[in-house]
């Protein structure tokens, strides 16, 4: 396929960029305010933002007071208004604008959307405080006192005026905006709850908000709680510089969120003009309400008749024919937060769902010791340090976790050698079983060539040492009254890198079947660097951290080089990442792919916790689509079955859990070709300059 630069452009794949503007103000001075609303509307423009958000009450200045009784002053605000409606037929975005309105001898607080000189629709505020350091009740009329739902504005004489409007964009079906106005967002039913269950995907807040000591982490708190409960994009724009500080001050505060999800946040008490982008991914919300059915219900059980909206069509062009990356690119690791202290909360929470949930089935079963096999690997070193974390809160000895460590014909002697120090330094009971006459006596009764001295090393060879090693694992289990407890990670479960049965997807309880490998890394090295197991274990753990992903199945080839699970089933950073974003969000091929690029295909960028070297390298687009492809068909044409009936296991993340019983219900037998023939879509190479 030939390379096509548009691929690479953000709104190809169902973002939209959005800015939230503080302009410099003049209390009462509506042309130079409207100067630099247009400054930063163009700047928004050049940025390829299709929505810019201003201030409340921006042409004029929040703090006029009794100014706004001004018929001087509410004339030049319309002035002004025409001037940047005029403006407007230049830019390509959507402009949200606050000012005073005088409509049937009633003064409204008013959010203005233009567009390409048009005044799409006019939203006045609903609840006007009265409290505190506020008197908006002194100056405007609320909402519902408006007698009219179109008005004479700016020379046009028919403006739809009203809460009742929702802007569309054709261009772009999933963007809906709807507006609201500073004190809407702060009383128990905003009007943008019954907008979003009206349709609404994006909510813009034109606000002014002075700051007082910790108003701005509740505002944090509003703003997240409501894109979250309405599933919406919501970008809130404060006032900044140039106010009045009579009584008040004011701190410039701008936030865009994405489902509870922060996008960007302006840089408070900044002291000059800002202008902060964001991309909202369409996709994501329009998923999750798809998956949240209550969001549906609620609109249904609404007390009364539910308000109707109209619907105003904004005939607004993408700018989706160059390359416009994402501002901010998506985390490479999905799992794993990057802000360190939120990582190390994560990985405690992990760990203490992961050692409940085995808790718990210990106690239901009346058993005391666990059976784990450790291979000196990752997913086998997390899962005992789980075992000894459950015995210890049970009250048990260590000695109960019976760990075995089994070699094979492929066993590296650094692998043995991590496996025998990791059960030392846990005080766990340590095992070991070669298991290579067992598996010399199998491959004989089936007549495996191997016996006879032929190098056959195929997938019978291999499964019959991870079929050996669980029949030991179970057996013991019976001979000690133990529960097996599995170390299979949710990466192999979705690509099927485990062996079926009697191999390492069967287990009396599995620990790991939730957690991704990269995530597996992480809480490794987590607890070796705060030497949660104690210090003797930290040095064994970061051993485990540098050694290769390797099954060991096969000995090394004749160079010497070992067998290397991502030489198979791709490198797991990018496969993980492919995992959350098909699993979490249900995105097409292409789009993962393009959010992969944004995240991989520069190794300076991005904000991520490398674990090691292999996670600093960078993936151009044809990497990212032959790895996609491989995951593509061995997730939805070829491990299903394996999945359908796993073991039992804790969920740990609401990224991941594939479940028959749970998050992922999927037929054995589906096909993987629709998937693959989306990916046609994504180029094999970059384009060329």
């Amino acid at each position: 396929m030939a390379a096509d630069d548009s691929f690479f452009n953000l709104y190809r794949h169902g973002f939209v960029r959005v800015a939230a503007a503080i302009p410099e103000v003049r209390v009462a001075d509506p042309q130079f305010n409207a100067g630099q609303i247009a400054e930063l509307a163009d700047q928004a423009c050049r940025r390829d933002a299709m929505v810019a958000v201003f201030p409340e009450l921006a042409l004029s200045g929040y703090t006029c007071d009794d100014l706004f009784h001004q018929q001087t002053l509410l004339e030049g605000c319309e002035t002004a208004l025409g001037t940047l409606l005029e403006a407007s037929r230049d830019w390509p975005a959507m402009i949200a604008v606050g000012l005073p309105l005088a409509v049937d001898n009633r003064l409204f607080n008013c959010a203005a959307l233009l567009h390409r000189g048009r005044i799409a629709g006019v939203v006045p505020k609903s609840y006007l405080p009265g409290y505190a350091e506020f008197y908006e009740v002194r100056q405007f009329q609320p909402a519902a006192a408006a007698l009219r739902d179109r008005i004479r504005l700016c020379g046009a004489p028919d403006v739809p005026f009203g809460t009742d409007l929702l802007f569309t964009v054709p261009a772009q079906p999933r963007l809906v905006l709807a507006m609201e106005i500073c004190e809407d967002l702060w009383v128990p039913a905003p009007p943008s709850s019954a907008a979003t269950l009206a349709g609404a995907t994006m909510v813009l807040n034109l606000s002014a908000s002075n700051v007082i000591i910790g108003k701005a982490d509740y505002r944090r708190q509003l703003v997240s709680a409501q894109s979250g409960r309405c599933i919406t994009a919501y970008v809130y724009c404060g006032a900044g510089t140039g106010e009045s500080t009579t009584d008040l001050a004011w701190d410039a505060h701008a936030m865009i969120y994405e489902n509870a999800t922060p996008v960007a946040e302006s840089e408070r008490f900044a002291g000059h003009r800002q202008l902060i982008v964001g991309d909202i991914d369409l996709d994501r919300l329009a998923q999750d309400r798809l998956r949240h059915n209550t969001l549906h219900e609620a609109s249904r059980n609404r007390a009364g008749e539910p308000p109707r909206y109209r619907r105003v069509a904004l005939e607004a062009e993408l700018p989706d024919r160059s390359r416009l990356l994402l501002s901010r690119p998506p985390a490479r690791f999905p799992y794993v937060p990057s802000d360190p202290a939120g990582r190390d909360e994560r990985c405690h929470e992990v760990y203490a769902i992961q050692v409940q949930g085995l808790v718990q089935r210990l106690r239901a079963t009346g058993l005391e010791r666990m059976v784990i096999g450790v291979s000196g690997g990752l997913d086998s070193a997390h899962a005992l340090l789980v075992c000894c974390r459950a015995a210890d809160m049970l009250g048990l000895p260590r000695s109960h976790v019976m760990a075995y460590t089994m070699p094979g014909f492929a066993t590296g002697d650094a692998s043995l050698d991590a496996a025998r120090r990791l059960m030392e330094a846990l005080g766990c009971s340590a095992a070991e079983i070669d298991i290579r006459p067992s598996c010399m006596q199998m491959l004989k009764d089936i007549g495996h060539p191997y016996v006879d001295g032929h190098p056959v090393y195929d997938v019978t060879f291999e499964n019959v040492q991870a079929g050996e090693r669980t029949s030991h694992l179970f057996r013991l289990a019976n001979h000690h009254g133990a529960l097996v407890v599995g170390t299979s990670d949710l990466s192999e479960l979705a690509l099927g890198w485990c062996t079926y049965g009697v191999g390492d997807h069967m287990a009396h309880y599995h620990v790991n079947a939730s957690v991704p490998k990269t995530l597996i890394r992480h809480l490794i090295r987590w607890a070796a660097d705060t030497d949660q197991l104690g210090a003797k274990a930290s040095p064994v753990l970061r051993q485990v951290l540098e050694a290769v992903i390797s099954p060991e199945l096969r000995p090394a080839d004749a160079s010497g080089e070992m067998q290397r699970s991502e030489d198979v089933v791709g490198p797991y950073p990018l496969q993980d990442f492919s995992l959350y974003y098909l699993l979490r969000f249900g995105y097409t091929p292409p789009k993962v792919a393009f959010l992969a690029y944004n995240a991989w295909h520069d190794a300076t960028a991005g904000d991520w916790p490398p674990v090691s070297e292999e996670d600093q390298v960078a993936y151009g687009i044809g990497d990212i689509r032959r790895w996609l492809s491989v995951f593509l068909d061995r997730f939805f044409r070829a491990s299903q079955f394996k999945r359908s009936c796993i073991a039992n296991a804790p969920k740990v993340g609401s990224g991941g859990s594939l479940s028959p019983r749970g998050d992922w219900r999927a037929p054995s037998d589906s096909e993987s070709r629709t998937w693959l023939d989306a990916l046609a879509a994504v180029p094999e190479r970059e384009p060329e300059d």
